[in-house]
Order: structure tokens, then C-alpha cells, then sequence
């Protein structure tokens, strides 16, 4: 008998999903079951095996060193299966889910799509609005682009190109800011918890945040961008996402212009499985849209 043959494939489900998760409860809740009925499914599998997998604690399970050693490779193996699924069925035909963060996706993709669209009428795009870090090889995401610093665990990261920043405004709030001490003078936009503070762009004039005057506040980057579009001040934008209102003429770029931020954008894909066609013909697309746009890495 093969060894795999004398394990339930659900009880080895029920491992790798505690063993990802950390908890019974985070577990029965995406596995569709109760917390009693993972207890007794990890317990099961360990009891085939013949050694413990997890501590039991009152915070959470765990892992035995054991269990650290076989946990990748069953969450490697049901992502196998998980795209062996998805690519047999025909309801899913070439549909091609992108989780990308919100403001990347509405001040960029978005007006980037129709392209893809044309050159791949038979992929059907879906995107997922999220900025958490979602794992494609353990979820329904075919890929992500996200904006870091790299050293992401069990994915592959594909560097794109680096974040620049630069200040924006209108072409009339433009015409007062002469030189970067200006900016003391004009209202400033921020926002609360940004990716990257003034101090990118500032530092290297040999100027501090210290100069720049009062503004109102808005809650993302998103509104920020269009407060700065409506007149109402100067904000610090990465450049892609102010790309289109750049392009036409609705905001200027303040000189000396851009800085890097020391984040880059990155293509993030499943580690164990091998891309699908759609995947694939996304990737190029991107790489040769971005390059187009002038973003290179």
C-alpha cells in the first residue's frame, strides 16, 4: 500500500489549513465545519502518522517541528490540486482574477484594460480590490501586484519597476511655487497613514517637512488625489497613480520632479504551480503596457 493511501486526503486538508491559519476556529470557518469536526480530522492524521503535529495551546496550534516541515509541502500540493480544479472547470473557462490595491487599480489598470481586453477578447478579467497580501497559491487570486519592499515568503516576486513620488497640483496653484521653499506658502494635502512621508522628496533639496504649511487631511491617497485635482492643495503622489491626471493637463509636477521611495511594484505569483496561459499573456502584457508608460525596472 502506498503511504499516502492509509491518509484521508480531508484530514491532510484539515492540517494544512490549521497549520496556515494558526487556529481550529479560523480553520472550521473556511473549511465550511466545525471546530469539533478539525479537532478530530488534525487528530486522525496525526494518529496515521504516528506523531503530533501541533501544540495545542489557548492562543492557537502550534507547529511541532514536524509540522513545520510538512506544512509547505501540503500547501504546496493542494494548490496543485486547487489549479488542476480550476483550469477543469468549465464555468471557470479563462477567467483571470488580479488582486491589486484600490488606488492602483482605479487611478491606473483600470484605464489600462481595454488594451488587454483587445489583444485577449477570450480572458475575462476580474479584479479584486484588496492591499492585504493575498497567497495565489492558496486562494482563488491568479496574481497580485503590490507595492513593498520585497522579501515576500512563499510566492514569487517579480520586481516591476520602483515607486517614484513627486509633488502635484494644478497648473494655477503651480504658477505661485517657484521654487520647493514656496511650498511653505500653499495649502499641503496629506494624508494620515502614508506609504512614504515628505522627507523622500525634501531630503534630498536639503529641506525638511518642517517648512511645509497647513492643508486639509483625507483619509486615503485615493481622495488625497482628488483634492489635489480640485485645487485644494499640493500632495506628495506616486507617480503612477497620477499618471492619467498628468497626462492630461488636470495636475502638473512640481520640479525638480520625481524620487524614488525605496519601494518597488511587484508581480506576485503562486510559488508551486506553474502560470496559466492567461496568466502568462497578462504578465506580458503588463511588462510591455508599463514600459510603454515608461515605468521600467
Amino acid at each position: 500500500m502506498l503511504p499516502l493511501n492509509r491518509i484521508h486526503l480531508n484530514g491532510l486538508r484539515a492540517v494544512e489549513t490549521v497549520a496556515r491559519l494558526g487556529s481550529l476556529r479560523a480553520a472550521a470557518a473556511e473549511l465550511g465545519v466545525t471546530i469539533g469536526a478539525v479537532s478530530q480530522q488534525v487528530s486522525r492524521t496525526e494518529a496515521a502518522l504516528g506523531q503530533h503535529l501541533f501544540h495545542r495551546k489557548a492562543d492557537g496550534m502550534e507547529l511541532t517541528p514536524k509540522g513545520a516541515e510538512i506544512a509547505p509541502l501540503l500547501r504546496g500540493g493542494f494548490a496543485q490540486l486547487a489549479a488542476a480544479v480550476a483550469r477543469a472547470d468549465p464555468a471557470r473557462g479563462d477567467l483571470l482574477t488580479i488582486s491589486v490595491a484600490p488606488i492602483l487599480a482605479s487611478r491606473w489598470l483600470i484605464w489600462q484594460l481595454p488594451d488587454f481586453q483587445v489583444a485577449h477578447p477570450g480572458v475575462k478579467v476580474r479584479l479584486d480590490a484588496d492591499t492585504a497580501l493575498v497567497d495565489p497559491g492558496s486562494s482563488d487570486v491568479d496574481l497580485c501586484i503590490r507595492v513593498g519592499r520585497g522579501g515576500y515568503a512563499d510566492v514569487r516576486a517579480e520586481r516591476l519597476f520602483p515607486q517614484r513620488a513627486v509633488p502635484v497640483c494644478t497648473p494655477g496653484l503651480a504658477a505661485r511655487i517657484h521654487t520647493p521653499a514656496d511650498l511653505a506658502h500653499v495649502p499641503i494635502i496629506r494624508e494620515p497613514r502614508p506609504m512614504f512621508g515628505w522627507e523622500v522628496w525634501l531630503a534630498p533639496l536639503g529641506l525638511t517637512p518642517d517648512i511645509l504649511g497647513d492643508g486639509p487631511e483625507f483619509s486615503d491617497a485615493s481622495l488625497c488625489l482628488d483634492a489635489a485635482i480640485s485645487g485644494a492643495g499640493v500632495f506628495l503622489a506616486f507617480e503612477v497613480v497620477a499618471e492619467h491626471a498628468l497626462a492630461r493637463g488636470a495636475l502638473v509636477a512640481l520640479p525638480p520632479g520625481m524620487v524614488e521611495t525605496g519601494l518597488s511594484y511587484w508581480l506576485i505569483t503562486a510559488k508551486d504551480r506553474s502560470p496559466s496561459p492567461a496568466e502568462q499573456s497578462f504578465r506580458r502584457w503588463l511588462k510591455a503596457r508599463l514600459a510603454t508608460s515608461g515605468f521600467a525596472p
